[in-house]
Formats: C-alpha cells, structure tokens, sequence
C-alpha cells in the first residue's frame, strides 16, 4: 500500500501497538533536546529513574531560554545542567551558542528520524524531514530511559504547494496562511505533511519556518520531503553523509488534502493577540510602530537576517522605533558578520541581541506601555512580551524591516517605490562552522558529581487517584487559555526548578487570587478543578502549567477540548482531563461551585459512565474521559513517575 512521508517514519520506528487509525502507539525516539527552562525539571525526572546513561541515539541539552541570567537561579540551573550532560552521556550547548531549534536543525537533524523535545516548537526539525514532536520534559526523560513516546496514529493531512512565492513575500506568510485556514483549534492529532512542485522552490530554514509555527494550529508535528534541497543544506554544514531521500509513495492516502499556491499568498500579520487572528498587511497599513524585534526560532536563521541586512542597508531606523535583532545560532551570527551583514544591520540602528530566545519568551525587550511591537517570533498572546498593555504583531524579517525604515506597518512589497529591490539571498555552499561551544560526553574523566543550588528541588510527588473527586472550581475560564496564562514564562522562568515558588505566579494574568484560593481548598481537605472553554492548554509545551496545578491540589480539568500537549502533560502528573458532552453543562457551571466525581477511580479503572453533580446547583451531568489503558493505569497510580515505579522502571 503506498505511504506517506509520515507513515514510513512512525511505522519504522514502532515498537508498541499496530498503525491504525486511532490507535494509540509506541515509537522509539532516536533523539531527544531539552531547553533550560523545562530541561531542570526532565532531569530531576531523570534522575529519578536512576538510568546511568542516555539511551538515545543523541541526547542534546541546550541553554536557550533563561541566559540574561539576573539572580543566581538561572546560573545554578545551567551549572546543575552541565554536570547532569557531563554524567549522563549528554551534549551540552553552551549559553550563546543560539536557540535549541536552529542549532539542532544546523547541526544535528537527520531526515528519517524521530526528536522529541521538552519545547513546543520541536517540529521544526520537520524542515529536514524529521518526526519531531513537542513534549512535556517528562516525555522526553522517559525516552532518555529508553521508553517509547506515545501517540494516537495521527491524521495525516496533505498540503499540496504550487508555484513559488512572489519577491517581498516569505516562508512566514505561508505559515500564517496556513493558521488564517486551519485556526489555532480543532487539530490536535494531526500532521501536516508537506508536498508539491512549490516544495523545491523552499529552502531549509524556510520550511523550518513554516514546521515551526505549524504548532500555533494544534497538530503533532509538520514535515516537508527530505530532497535535493535537503542534501545540499546537509552538505553546507559539512553533514552530507546525514542525507536520505524521504518522499510520499504516489498514491498515498490522507485524511485531508489541501492545496495552495504560493503566488497568491501576500505579506500577512497575526494581529493581537492570538497567531490565529490573521490579517493581510495591505489592510493594517499607517499603524505606528514602536517596537522590531527581529529572531526567535521561527526567523532568525542566515537567509532572514541576509535579507533584513540588505533591506536595511545604508538606512537609518525610524526616529520613533527601538529596533532590535536576535541571531538565531552563533553560525548564524558568524557567517552574517563574514559576509558583512552583521555591520549593515549595526549601522542601520539594530541593537544586537543574545543568540538565545530572549524577548520571544518575554524576559527581555519587554515593549512600553500601549506600544505596538512587530515581532518575527510565533506567538502573541496577551501578557506574553511582558507588557500587558502592548499589542504584538506576528510578520515576516520583510515586513519587520519595512516597519523599522517607515516607522509604521507597511506593505514591504511598497519598498520598491523608495528605490529597494527585492533581496535574494541564496544559501552558502559552505557554512563557516565552529562546534566549540558545545560541550560533548567525556570531557570529564572519572565520576561526575551533580550541582544542586538552593534553588533546585526534588519533583514533587502526586497522590494516586482518588477513590471520589470532591472539590470545588477554583477557576473558570474561557476559551484558548494558553499555557502562558496557566504559568508564566519571562521573569517567572527562574523559578521552574523551584515548583513551590513557581505556584505562586499561576494564573497570575488571569486572576491572581488563584493560587492563595486554591492552597485554602487544598489544605482544607478539599480538590481543586479547573473548568475551562474549547482549546484549553494551547501554546507552549512547560509541564509546569500541569505540575504546579498537581502541586496546589488539582485533581481534574473540565474543559471543552484540551490541547495534546497539555492533556498529556495533565495525564503525566496525575490530573484526569474529562471533556464536557454539552456547552451547556460547561455555561451552567460557575467558580466557587461546589463538585463531586463520585466513583471516579472505580469507573476510570473498569468503565461505565462518568457523573459529575454539581452540588451548589443540585444538577449534574456527563462528562467523556478518552484515555488508552496505558493512560488510565498512569492516573490511577498517580502520575508518571509512580506507574513507572510500579513497572520496576
């Protein structure tokens, strides 16, 4: 039978279940990556497991996120990091040595093979022809251990491209197509794989683009054909011989096919604040900008900053905007500066950031109060830069280079009537390529003694299920309620090694009184439940909006639909996702009802229906609670950590 891309990779590598339409199974990861703000947290995980070595393929351990380093936190974490790659077999990049997914893609991606990865924004290995898939860091300390990851047989959807984008129009503007077509919900399960004559018209980092921000949608992970293109992006960094040919089987089934042309896509913006509120540029022009920021994982690679360079050069920025610009990897930064791009940007007024994802995650560059930031990154949601007020556009390097010399958005294809042609940058032969930033296994010779600063504890350890769930709804929320307001990223991230610390802060920008509220019904003997709207959990993979609620005495979620993320980061940790069967029964309820999940362990354990009454109403209704045996056998014993134990491993 002929096959997708996708098929061939997960059947090659399955080693639990059958490959059928939703069925759950267990693949073998060839490679997993952490990044510093969720890695502390997977390596106290897997320690816990007490495996004396990765047994990965590659294991990589990237220092990316928390690198401004203010307070002696982020510095122990990154110490404690160090020696944990030193003794268990692990590579170390450095701070500075650039954001865990360019570098991994540079670097270390291999078409064919699986990544999993404590970020959300793994997929991007897809630009090379990899499954990869964001996790929750316990996920990918279990892979470490050598367990499988498990799935649901995704729904492979078919994403035809035709043609080839017009000049002034970029890989970004595909992706936010892409999300003005399929929302930020109703995706979860799904795979986009990419195909058609528009595919070779891509270059690697270009389809990095659009496997990044494929996530913004919900679905599993992206992944384009591992081609000629492919070859000669492996053969730059010197890794030919990393090189396959990956491509669909002629008459392979999808569960959906779509088709789109490239050059009818023009330049687009995600308008504040969700990546799914698409509008094209042509309709936002003369608003006044006050903030470029040029980076993150989604554009900060060789091609993106080639042609902002360009674009920028010999022109000064606006009077009225901070402009700043984050190279993606140090390769990135190096070979910009061989070429003479880094001087162009420099002396057009950008403020050169850290290699590291910075004001992406909102712990720099936080814009003023109102102001109005366009941003190359890949998401916007409300509070994220830091700064409530602001209001965050989502753009290509293009049109973020337009707004830096106009001082307000601007359709870049406009450009050319101020003199400026179109840049095409064409990718290196060769990469000037330095690997001394990584620290490889076997630096250190003899035992490793482990670095434990005073910000670092021990995973706190969940309760198994209880026999009835009596609680009360200590929040309601609507829909799309991202990570980022469960548990906050920025200035918080520090405290991701300290989880009775990192609890306060939870649902902070939503309503702060949650946590004293939901310690107060915790220590009364009482549960915690969250109920919650359609595309719960959306955004960032940080188990941390699952372990902290695990912490403060939640024991179930209620929501519309849960994103795949998080229903399995709740799962790891012990809380059971349960999906309302009526809206109804999700706008009767309100915070501070009083609930009862009678017989819960009982009926999760052998079947039947699930009740949930309402005690302060005197209702109640039916929830769905769709969970493979392995989850079930988890939540019953507690989380993860404690089914593993009860393994014997």
């Amino acid at each position: 039978m002929p096959k997708s891309i996708v098929q061939k990779i997960l059947e090659g590598h399955l080693v639990d279940g059958e490959y059928e339409p939703d069925k759950e199974i267990g693949i073998r990861i060839d490679q997993t990556l952490t990044q510093d703000a969720t890695g502390t947290m997977a390596y106290l995980q897997f320690e816990a497991m007490g495996i004396p070595r990765t047994k990965a393929e590659l294991s990589v351990s990237y220092v990316d996120h928390n690198t401004v380093q203010i307070g002696f936190e982020n510095a122990d974490d990154h110490r404690y990091l160090q020696t944990i790659a030193a003794k268990y077999g692990i590579v170390y990049s450095r701070a500075g040595n650039g954001i865990c997914h360019q570098v991994h893609l540079e670097r270390f991606g291999k078409p064919g093979k699986t990544l999993l990865g404590s970020d959300s924004h793994t997929p991007t290995g897809g630009g090379i022809g990899m499954i990869a898939i964001g996790s929750g860091g316990l996920d990918v300390a279990v892979a470490m251990a050598g367990g499988p990851f498990y799935l649901t047989v995704p729904k492979v959807i078919r994403i035809n491209l035709h043609g080839k984008l017009k000049p002034w129009v970029a890989a970004k503007d595909v992706v936010l197509k892409m999300l003005d077509i399929f929302t930020t919900k109703g995706n979860v399960g799904c795979v986009f794989e990419y195909g058609g004559d528009g595919v070779k018209s891509l270059s690697v980092p270009e389809r990095a683009t659009i496997t990044n921000m494929g996530a913004e949608c919900g679905v599993t992970t992206s992944i384009f054909p591992s081609d000629e293109i492919t070859r000669k992006f492996l053969r730059s960094q010197g890794r030919e011989g990393d090189w396959m040919e990956l491509n669909a089987d002629e008459g392979a089934e999808y569960y959906k096919t779509i088709d789109i042309n490239l050059d009818e896509i023009e330049p687009l913006a995600a308008t504040p604040h969700s990546p799914g509120n698409i509008e094209k540029i042509s309709n936002l022009k003369d608003i006044e900008v006050d903030q470029v920021c040029i980076g993150s994982c989604t554009n900060s690679s060789y091609k993106d900053l080639m042609t902002v360079a360009h674009i920028l050069d010999g022109r000064t920025t606006h009077p009225n905007v901070s402009f700043v610009v984050a190279p993606g990897s140090r390769q990135v930064l190096e070979n910009i500066s061989r070429e003479g791009a880094l001087s162009k940007l420099i002396s057009a007024g950008a403020r050169i950031a850290e290699s590291a994802c910075g004001f992406c995650i909102g712990n720099s560059q936080s814009p003023g109060t109102d102001a109005v930031s366009l941003r190359t990154s890949n998401r916007n949601f409300l509070g994220r830069s830091g700064t409530k007020s602001a209001n965050v556009y989502l753009v290509s390097p293009e049109t973020a280079a337009a707004a830096v010399i106009t001082g307000k958005i601007t359709d870049p294809r406009g450009l050319e009537n101020m003199g400026i042609e179109y840049p095409d940058i064409k990718m290196p032969e060769k990469f000037y390529i330095n690997d001394n930033m990584f620290i490889f296994p076997g630096y250190v010779k003899g035992n490793v003694e482990i670095y434990r600063g005073p910000n670092i504890g021990e995973p706190p350890q969940s309760e198994p299920l209880a026999e009835t769930i009596d609680g009360k709804v200590t929040i309601k929320v609507g829909d799309k309620i991202t990570t980022d307001h469960i548990i906050p990223a920025g200035s918080k991230m520090k405290y991701r090694s300290n989880v009775p610390k990192y609890s306060e802060f939870l649902f902070e920008i939503v309503d702060p009184e949650f946590y004293k509220r939901a310690i107060e019904i915790r220590d009364s003997g009482k549960h915690n439940i969250i109920v919650a709207g359609l595309s719960y959990g959306q955004g960032s993979s940080r188990e941390h909006a699952a372990l902290c609620p695990m912490f403060v005495g939640v024991k179930a979620v209620i929501a519309m639909s849960i994103e795949r993320i998080h229903n399995a980061n709740l799962i790891n940790f012990g809380i059971v996702p349960l999906l309302f069967k009526n809206k109804k029964d999700y706008e009767d309820i309100e915070q501070g009802d009083e609930l009862e999940i009678p017989d819960i362990k009982k009926i999760i354990q052998d079947g039947g229906s699930l009740i949930v009454r309402n005690k302060s109403k005197g209702t109640e209704f039916e929830v769905d609670y769709n969970l493979s045996d392995r989850e079930k056998q988890i939540l019953l014993a507690g989380g993860t950590l404690a089914y593993m134990k009860q393994q014997g491993g």
